[in-house]
């Protein structure tokens, strides 16, 4: 099975999983970047799964979905391409041999799901939209905090070797902030070291793996002293032991962070 990041628009990236034979794309923001892998490699489109609505993860649905007749599965609560089958927590889509779990995780956008394989060759996988980037997480643009802290604590359940596959290349700006939380941590300084070499060769950070997330990502370090601190200090009313308030105040420094 072969995982690809076909880059798109600025800094998304549309996600293919192939056979050799068939193929499934997520989050096709545009369709050129997928009719092109598909013809390169000879492949055709099984499926393509939407993790939310935004313009940049569906506007190639329609037109991908009448050149290759390929089956759309999207979020039950979300305005979508139609038609397609609406999914939530709970639900499984089978592709490719392999079975997908459908995760419930509103807070980027009210209705936002992720999909997660278990039984991949290797390693699990996991489509996780804009909930979860490398060194952070999607603004809340239609959910609350709270719900957002749900969403990353149901994520960073998975298993440390989880494949974390994100749909933006977002990781050097997301590590920069991390590293204003957390200047001591030598697993962020590493590991930033590593991104900031494959973007000068211009190589993508992702996928990136859950039990790294857990040791650099200042959104699903929130329990953490130093975390909490560093909250406090940006936002005074922040209790410490209050992981709401805390993670709502890293969004909101993050959105002024420069």
């Amino acid at each position: 099975m072969n995982l690809l990041s076909l880059p798109a628009f600025t800094d998304n990236y549309i996600w293919m999983l192939h056979d050799g034979r068939q193929a499934i794309v997520v989050d096709p923001g545009e369709a050129a970047p997928v009719e092109q892998a598909l013809h390169r490699w000879g492949l055709t489109l099984q499926a393509i799964l939407v993790t939310h609505h935004h313009a940049d993860h569906v506007g190639g649905v329609d037109a991908m979905r009448a050149a290759t007749g390929a089956q759309v599965y999207g979020p039950a609560r979300e305005r979508m391409p139609e038609p397609l089958v609406r999914l939530a927590q709970g639900d499984t889509v089978d592709a490719l041999g392999l079975q997908f779990q459908v995760i419930d995780v509103p807070g980027h956008t009210a209705g936002h799901i992720a999909y997660y394989c278990a039984d991949m060759d290797g390693a699990p996988l996991l489509f996780c939209g804009d909930t979860l980037f490398s060194g952070g997480c999607g603004r809340l643009f239609e959910g609350t905090p709270a719900q957002m802290l749900e969403s990353l604590d149901r994520l960073t359940a998975l298993p440390g070797n989880t494949r974390v596959c994100c749909t933006h290349e977002y990781t050097l700006s997301n590590l920069k902030f991390a590293r204003a939380v957390e200047p001591g941590n030598a697993a962020l300084l590493h590991y930033s070291s590593q991104c900031e070499a494959l973007r000068a060769q211009n190589q993508p950070t992702l996928p990136s793996q859950m039990a790294l997330e857990r040791d650099i990502n200042p959104f699903l370090r929130v329990r953490q002293g130093q975390v909490a601190q560093a909250a406090q200090g940006y936002d005074a009313q922040v209790s410490l032991d209050d992981a709401v308030a805390v993670l709502a105040a890293l969004r909101q420094w993050k959105n002024e962070f420069r």
